[in-house]
């Protein structure tokens, strides 16, 4: 038996969890129809299968057809969904793996224009700031059918084969109906605490006369909403003092903060450059104080951070939901002593992001997750071994270079810089993002694992390729920024990366040119703020850095509102004059005809980057398969063809930056589904 903390067995009423990591509930936004399909029980069978002990599923199933699914919920109202939650559980505990499900009424916090286009309800007619949606004030016919609503939800995932609901509070209708800052209400649900709980404990015990005493029943709330006029700690801690002594509760999963911003969502969930585990005492104190089986996730990205948690008795259960994204086999790899070779979560939310802007959930830097029936999460080897020669070391060049050493082949790499990391490298140079290299580091070090060999500080050309005898040529060498942008004056600016990577120092009055929409603007634009500059940051589009998304927004604003930093959006930088010591840059509109000039000593473009191609354009000729790629080879998971060319001597190809500039997403799972069948 392990003394390890974390891989100790909890019991939970009836149920024996057989460690101490879960899987929050959460909504990776893969629902089809509504439905818990193929693809969503694939990325949970996956987790099961490595030994993690609860996976929770649904960041919010929706339990009324007026709760519409904004974050493409799993729609618990529709009796279809029980055969589905059936092949899902029982795959899951095929693996001894526990599973429940998170149900939940959103709300103000969802859309009228969604699903069947009901108005959202609450609990006052205050619209959430991150929804927008102005609601109904809730009448006592609509809390009598929810109530119903959530008893039937409840009775379906009994019928489904989960261990357990969660009841999700915070920031939901629930939570709507206890906060004085959402409640409006008079009568029996509105006022004194007792009465906005009102509500939420007839909804527990209409489940509870549905599905026994039994079946496990728990509720994820915020216990201080850290906001004026929300909840307090000591009310929250009433809240769970109340929840405890309907004696029908089995267990609390504890919040702070509240989500009905972004600023305000970002806070409960931190991303990279925040601290992590922000919450975690605040979740302990709630545990002594109150003594039920306490869960908490909030940023417990590492095995140390989760280690302490339970060591410590802070916790029963630790959630490490975004760390499971980034690798799904966190506790097979405690288990088998190999902590080093866990893949880092580096906070950077892309996969919450996404879904914010309606779309699912991806790791930044594990292309597999979510695409568990296609991609790999254990790279099988290869039946040939072949020597593959990579050139570029940035993200697109180090997952291939891990992919194909995995794989088993001899892999040789050729980078110009003295170090591993390409644009990763640079994003880094930012403190608050400097966790990003983790993805280069972790590869780096799988990759020395196996041999890979690296050749720093070399240009590649086309005779040192030739001189492997490769059997395959990748072309990872990325690209340079785009600043040819302009009818005039394009030899009078400079790019984002002069400014972050200390190039060229800011000026005084600078503005920052974003026609691309990510990072690499708004880093340079803080960069600028804090020498004290005037920054502008200018978009022609109808929103700024629409790339970064909403979490990620929130620590640059933070950083730039008080600063003198203005911004600007629908306006396009046309041109840029030399003036004496100043610069005139003409803007224009792709809205009209209108026009204006406006003076800075410095402008800054971004404009992503186009390809680093040469070399690939030279080995071209030589290729076996003249550097094509068959699409429909390379979307269905089949080895390349390699008839384009019987006289060449290798197959090339080419990824990442160096065909288009798009993501570090974009990068890996390029080389992730290339390589995987080489």
């Amino acid at each position: 038996m392990s003394k390890d903390p974390l891989l100790q067995p909890y019991q939970l009423k009836h149920l024996t969890l057989k460690n101490r990591i879960m899987i929050t509930s959460h909504e990776p936004a893969y629902p089809e129809d509504g439905m818990p399909k193929d693809r969503y029980r694939a990325y949970h069978e996956a987790r099961a299968k490595a030994g993690v002990a609860l996976t929770m599923t649904a960041g919010s199933a929706a339990v009324s057809r007026n709760s519409p699914p904004v974050f493409n919920n799993i729609l618990a109202y529709k009796d279809e969904v029980v055969p589905w939650v059936r092949r899902l559980t029982d795959a899951c505990h095929d693996h001894g793996c526990a599973v429940m499900i998170q149900l939940t009424h959103l709300g103000r916090r969802t859309h009228w224009n969604k699903g069947d286009w009901l108005p959202a309800v609450s609990s006052s007619h205050e619209r959430e700031p991150a929804h927008r949606a102005f609601p109904k004030k809730i009448e006592d016919w609509d809390i009598a059918r929810i109530i119903s609503d959530y008893a039937d939800a409840a009775e379906r995932m009994k019928a489904g084969g989960m261990d357990g609901i969660e009841l999700e509070a915070y920031g939901h209708l629930m939570d709507q109906f206890w906060s004085p800052a959402t409640n409006t209400l008079d009568g029996p649900y509105g006022g004194s605490l007792e009465n906005r709980m009102r509500f939420s404990l007839e909804v527990i015990d209409a489940i509870r006369k549905r599905v026994g005493d039994g079946f496990i029943l728990g509720i994820r709330f915020t216990a201080d909403e850290d906001m004026e006029g929300g909840i307090t700690a000591e009310e929250g801690l009433q809240i769970a003092r109340r929840l405890k002594a309907t004696g029908q509760v089995d267990f609390l999963n504890v919040i702070r903060g509240h989500i009905d911003t972004d600023p305000g969502l970002t806070d409960v969930i931190p991303v990279q450059g925040m601290r992590n585990a922000p919450h975690l005492d605040f979740a302990g104190r709630i545990r002594k104080e109150i003594g039920l089986p306490t869960f908490h996730a909030a940023k417990i990205p590492d095995v140390a951070t989760a280690r302490h948690a339970i060591a410590e008795g802070l916790l029963d259960m630790v959630g490490m939901t975004r760390a499971h994204m980034a690798d799904p086999q966190i506790v097979k790899k405690i288990s088998e002593k190999r902590e080093d070779d866990i893949r880092p979560c580096v906070g950077a939310t892309y996969c919450l992001d996404r879904i914010y802007q309606a779309g699912d959930a991806l790791c930044i830097h594990n292309a597999a997750t979510g695409r568990e029936q296609t991609m790999p999460h254990d790279i099988p080897p290869a039946q040939v071994k072949k020597k593959i020669v990579i050139v570029g070391a940035g993200p697109a060049g180090m997952e291939a270079a891990r992919v194909a050493a995995e794989r088993g082949h001899d892999v040789t790499v050729f980078e110009a810089a003295p170090d591993a990391g390409g644009q990763i490298r640079l994003t880094a140079q930012s403190e608050r993002r400097r966790e990003m290299i983790s993805i280069i580091e972790w590869r780096m070090d799988q990759c020395l694992k196996r041999d890979v060999r690296f050749r720093f500080n070399t240009f590649a050309e086309a005779g040192d390729v030739s001189a492997e005898n490769p059997d395959t040529v990748i072309i990872a060498t990325g690209g340079l920024p785009h600043t040819e942008v302009l009818k005039e004056g394009n030899d009078l600016v400079v790019s984002s990366w002069d400014i972050i990577a200390g190039d060229v120092k800011p000026g005084k009055r600078v503005l920052v040119y974003d026609d691309a929409g990510d990072h690499a603007a708004l880093q340079a634009a803080e960069i600028i703020a804090k020498s004290g500059a005037h920054v502008e940051i200018m978009t022609p589009d109808r929103s700024f850095a629409p790339d970064v998304m909403a979490m990620n927004l929130v620590p640059y604003m933070r950083s730039l509102q008080d600063k003198d930093v203005r911004f600007t959006v629908t306006y396009r930088l046309r041109a840029a004059r030399r003036s004496g010591n100043m610069i005139t840059a003409v803007i224009g509109t792709d809205y009209s005809r209108h026009t204006e000039e406006r003076e800075f000593d410095q402008i800054v473009v971004n404009h992503g980057t186009v390809p680093m191609d040469e070399l690939y354009f030279e080995l071209k000729p030589q290729s076996r398969n003249l550097g094509a790629v068959n699409q429909e080879a390379l979307i269905f998971g089949r080895a390349q063809p390699l008839d384009a060319n019987p006289a060449g001597s290798f197959a090339l190809y080419r990824i990442g930056d160096a065909v288009a500039a798009r993501n570090t997403h974009a990068a890996i799972y390029d080389a992730l589904r290339l390589v995987k069948d080489i």
